[in-house]
């Protein structure tokens, strides 16, 4: 994959990044399957808040999107939780796992179908950037207070899936092509300039 590609992708990817919270209560089976590096593909809609807090769950979803849709200028309801909605069909890549005092982050990048290639098999500085943006946010939230509305369970309906598997932890199938073209590419830290300043909009 040539650099103006690679560039293409990543501007796609990274300015406008937002963190968003999702917790849900999975068994230590489930958590499990998800390993760093693996690309998911969710289905469904992907519920999610941009407001933080403490845990209400063993598990936290920290996803890093610029994908999301704010809902709530449209829906006063949807205001309430800090509604964030990233359409059907998305893919994730899991950038970290992280336990701390009994409670589990994963850490996923919404990243665009056409980054899978690209994604699958590279691991560059602006990850470990983001990682280390998405651990700073555990440490500060795992001991505060959860948000009221995000205890409900009215939310806790909407969000108690998990994101990229079945019930039964069986993960959503990937494009074949995509991932078998994958193989073919060898790991890169190579990352293009004109998106460093914008990202997380700094």
């Amino acid at each position: 994959m040539d650099n103006k590609k690679i560039e293409e992708i990543f501007n796609q990817t990274f300015p406008g990044l937002a963190l968003l919270y999702r917790d849900v209560e999975l068994s230590n089976d489930l958590i499990s399957k998800y390993k760093v590096g693996q690309i998911i593909h969710e289905r469904g809609f992907t519920d999610a808040s941009r407001f933080g807090g403490g845990p209400t769950a063993r598990l936290r979803y920290l996803i890093a999107s610029a994908y999301g849709r704010d809902l709530s200028m449209f829906d006063p309801n949807a205001a309430k939780f800090g509604m964030i909605i990233i359409s059907s069909g998305a893919y994730f890549k899991v950038l970290d796992v992280y336990e701390k005092d009994g409670k589990t982050q994963i850490l996923l990048l919404n990243i665009p179908e056409t980054g899978i290639e690209l994604f699958s098999s590279t691991t560059t500085n602006v990850e470990q950037q983001v990682i280390e943006k998405g651990r700073r946010s555990f440490d500060e939230e795992i001991n505060a207070e959860p948000i009221m509305t995000l205890s409900t369970d009215e939310w806790k309906e909407r969000t108690q899936f998990p994101i990229g598997m079945d019930d039964k932890g069986i993960f959503f199938d990937l494009p074949t092509t995509n991932m078998e073209q994958s193989k073919h590419h060898q790991p890169t830290n190579e990352k293009p300039k004109s998106f460093w300043t914008k990202l997380f909009g700094e």
